[in-house]
């Protein structure tokens, strides 16, 4: 693997993590939504002390009605609550226009140590102040400190606090859940971060490369005292993501050309390549046990960067706590497309149907902040309101994954095949070349492009570096809810891989219905699902260990739940591939104890095994719904 000494000070991204979680309006619906909150709320700037007497910065919005009482809609962030001055708004306030029109008060907090707030800030602060004693704070305890201030000191709030948040302020509104003040009644933490080794930076242990540039240079900066600005992050010198970290070369190369040592979580994270205890203290899940107020956790099927986070939150929450107040939500949406104004309808070349996003808003998520913050009707939500991908169509469960779904079992086989019974068929090799990693889309992309999670595998079924299994033609409908465990077994000629699968779509090459060819879905590979495993890790994610080089080995994990239906006339097909790039690290297929210290001359080209035989028969395991 080569790579290339770049004596610019320009970096690949200028975009802030905080543009994944908001979308854009169009400019005349902007300025009208701007023009009724200006006209229809005043706003208040607070310096909000804490029990250790350091203050948070928070803005707060009164509806302009003093005969009136309402609940408080607060959310706390990391990533500002600009704009500053109390002759300055925001032009929106709720998760839709609609929740500015029924009226709360709005409050949104800069999190400790952020912006304009006191404090030293801690990424994913361990949340542990309950054991540490009265005096001790963390995220937790500032919720709980900031609720208190706020039903006390507000006027004409009715004592009942909601909370919501989007990836990081998902996190702080699933973080206020633990040890909650008596007054936040509802929450709803949205493609929340749950456990850093597994969504945004990591994907089972393999770092996801573009983060070092999108998170780490414009984020990762320990201010001097409050800042209402916003720190910038470099220029990009090229669109061509997978050419700049190819040049770059092994990740050991990010400080020695780029941060040079001052980035302090990329230093912590960079010593950390295992899950020690340093990931597992920032691990929020083992918190969410006991929680009381009612919960709604929203999600995307199709989130590149958090779809661990919400699937896993609601499943400790429910596993943990009285069922009946803990729900979910999961849509064909990229990374915070619930909140559009207008969207949800398609992600790239897929198409759901209709705009999910304002069926969502208007028949989920405001009902369910109005029954629990103004004692509304009963918005009747169900345990799970799921979009089945595929049918295009919403449907509800009492539980997930669902409890009538039946266990279903398919082998890989010879000859590119997928089937129903176990083979003895012998094995498929497959080369993995760090010099020229399979792209993660065909699109010239700068890393980190949401499209490519429904995008045509085509490019990919037809390289050498990549297996391909799938079923005869479906002459049923084949619908799959949950999660698709791997049985693999493989082997290298070396020490170290990566395994990454993908579950995908097959369309017939004519319309089922019209019988003539579409030249837009014709043959269609579909993504459906992907999921990597950094086969270190393959019996622990804490104590890695080597490959015995030729040896067949199991390996096993499960790609992340979906619901979807492969129609008739279609086929289901697995992807097996050993690269993503540059969406995942290289591994350099030796074993180095710390991937981020490896050196250009640990990166050397492997062979590959997949089994299907007798002795070791890989398979995957999924269940279905009549």
């Amino acid at each position: 693997m080569r790579f290339l000494i770049i004596h610019l000070a320009v970096l690949i991204f200028t975009v802030s993590p905080m543009a994944f979680a908001n979308t854009t309006l169009a400019d005349d619906a902007a300025e009208k939504r701007a023009e009724y909150i200006r006209a229809n709320y005043t706003k208040f700037e607070y310096q909000i002390p804490m029990r250790d007497g350091i203050k948070l910065f928070t803005s707060v919005y009164l509806p302009n009605d003093d005969n009136q009482t309402y609940p408080i809609m607060l959310q706390r962030t990391p990533y500002r609550v600009a704009p500053y001055g109390v002759s300055k708004y925001k032009t929106r306030l709720g998760p839709s226009e609609r929740f500015e029109k029924e009226k709360f008060i709005f409050v949104f907090q800069d999190v400790r140590g952020k912006s304009m707030s006191e404090g030293e800030f801690v990424n994913m602060r361990p949340q542990d102040a309950y054991k540490r004693g009265k005096k001790a704070t963390d995220d937790a305890t500032d919720t709980y400190d900031t609720i208190e201030w706020l039903v006390n000191n507000l006027p004409n709030n009715n004592g009942r606090v909601g909370m919501w948040g989007t990836s990081y302020p998902g996190y702080y509104t699933s973080v206020g859940s633990i040890n909650s003040h008596s007054a936040l009644k509802a929450i709803s933490p949205q493609a929340p971060i749950a456990d850093w080794f597994f969504d945004d930076f990591h994907r089972n242990g393999a770092f996801v490369t573009p983060m070092a540039f999108i998170f780490f240079d414009s984020f990762d900066k320990q201010l001097d005292g409050p800042q209402a600005h916003r720190e910038k992050g470099r220029d990009s010198i090229t669109p061509d993501g997978y050419q700049f970290f190819k040049d770059l070369g092994p990740l050991s190369n990010v400080n020695k050309h780029y941060f040079h040592g001052e980035r302090p979580f990329w230093n912590e994270l960079t010593e950390h390549p295992n899950y020690d205890e340093y990931w597992q203290a920032r691990d929020v899940l083992q918190h969410l046990n006991k929680t009381k107020p009612a919960t709604l956790v929203v999600g995307g099927w199709y989130d590149t960067e958090d779809l661990y986070g919400p699937l896993y939150t609601y499943q400790t929450m429910s596993n943990n706590n009285k069922k009946s107040h803990i729900k979910m939500v999961m849509g064909p949406w990229y990374h915070g497309q619930w909140n559009s104004t207008s969207g949800g309808k398609s992600l790239g070349e897929a198409d759901f149907g209709f705009d999910t996003s304002a069926w969502f808003q208007e028949e989920v998520l405001l009902p369910f902040f109005k029954q629990h913050l103004k004692k509304a009707d009963d918005a009747k939500l169900a345990t799970a309101t799921m979009f089945e991908t595929g049918s295009n169509r919403w449907r509800k469960f009492d539980q997930w994954p669902p409890k009538d779904a039946k266990e279903h079992t398919l082998y890989l086989g010879s000859q590119e095949s997928l089937v129903s019974t176990a083979v003895n068929t012998g094995s498929s090799e497959y080369i993995s070349d760090p010099n020229k990693p399979v792209p993660h889309s065909a699109k010239v992309s700068r890393g980190w492009d949401r499209p490519y999670m429904v995008e045509d595998q085509r490019y990919a079924a037809r390289r050498p570096d990549v297996l391909v299994f799938e079923t005869d033609v479906l002459e049923n409908d084949l619908t799959i809810a949950g999660a698709i465990d791997l049985d693999l077994w493989f082997s290298t000629n070396k020490t170290a891989a990566d395994i990454i699968v993908k579950l995908v779509d097959v369309f017939p090459g004519k319309d089922e219905n019209t019988d003539k060819v579409d030249a837009k879905t014709g043959n269609r590979h579909e993504l459906v699902r992907w999921g990597s495993l950094r086969g270190r890790f393959r019996d622990s994610m804490s104590d890695p260990k080597p490959f015995e080089p030729n040896k067949p080995t199991k390996v096993r994990f499960d790609l992340y739940d979906v619901l979807h239906t492969f129609k008739r006339g279609h086929k289901v097909q697995i992807q097996i591939q050993s690269s993503m790039f540059p969406f995942l690290d290289i591994n350099p297929q030796n074993y180095v104890e710390n991937i981020f210290h490896a050196e250009e001359k640990d990166f050397v080209k492997a062979f590959h095994t997949i089994y299907h035989n007798a002795d070791y028969p890989s398979a995957i395991h999924f269940s279905t719904l009549d």
